[in-house]
């Protein structure tokens, strides 16, 4: 079993890889990615997103790393809606589960006008960008990370994406290795354990 750091130092040379970046599998597979971690490993791996976004933007021309944090998505859609003040005035009245389902209608997620989708759809550049997917744990349970990957399947095809994911991913994903989100069967384990 590797180290956490042992994992990590695996990530550059692995989306570096041509074959990562241009392919889908021999059975036509998406190229969607989740790298596992241990919840309270999520400062480190923050912190290792950080750096790895700037090694590699800075070293290559022919791809960039686009990183999106679910959690400031969300309140970047809130925002531009006007409804986040609201929803702090809500939840202070009600409970932090009453402001779930208005938020997900506000987002318009599993719609076809997602606005979290389409935000991240709209800010990638097919065939150079790496996507990264992190903020799993901070938005969940608004915004649901197998929600998102069935989601975005049918958006991005041209672009390899990784999840970063506070929690054990098998066949299923278990966020904080407590939760069952979902089963998810389309991505690989981008460094096993």
């Amino acid at each position: 079993m590797m180290t956490l750091n042992e994992r990590l130092d695996l990530i550059e040379p692995k989306i570096l890889e041509k074959s990562f970046r241009t392919g889908r599998g021999t059975a036509n597979e998406i190229n969607f990615w989740i790298f596992d971690y241990k919840p309270e490993d999520e400062m480190a791996v923050r912190a290792h997103v950080s750096y790895l976004k700037q090694r590699v933007n800075n070293a290559h021309d022919d791809v960039r790393i686009v990183e999106f944090d679910l959690y400031k998505l969300m309140l970047d859609v809130l925002r531009e809606k006007n409804y986040l003040d609201k929803v702090i005035q809500m939840e202070q009245v009600k409970t932090s589960e009453a402001i779930v389902n208005p938020i997900k209608k506000t987002l318009r997620l599993t719609l076809d006008g997602d606005l979290v989708i389409g935000k991240i759809a709209k800010s990638i550049v097919p065939e150079r960008d790496v996507i990264f997917l992190t903020g799993v744990g901070k938005a969940w349970p608004v915004i649901r990370s197998h929600t998102v990957l069935n989601n975005l399947h049918s958006k991005i095809d041209k672009n390899p994406l990784v999840m970063f994911f506070p929690g054990d991913y098998t066949n299923e994903l278990r966020l904080f290795g407590e939760i069952t989100d979902d089963n998810y069967y389309r991505a690989f384990k981008l460094i096993e354990r």
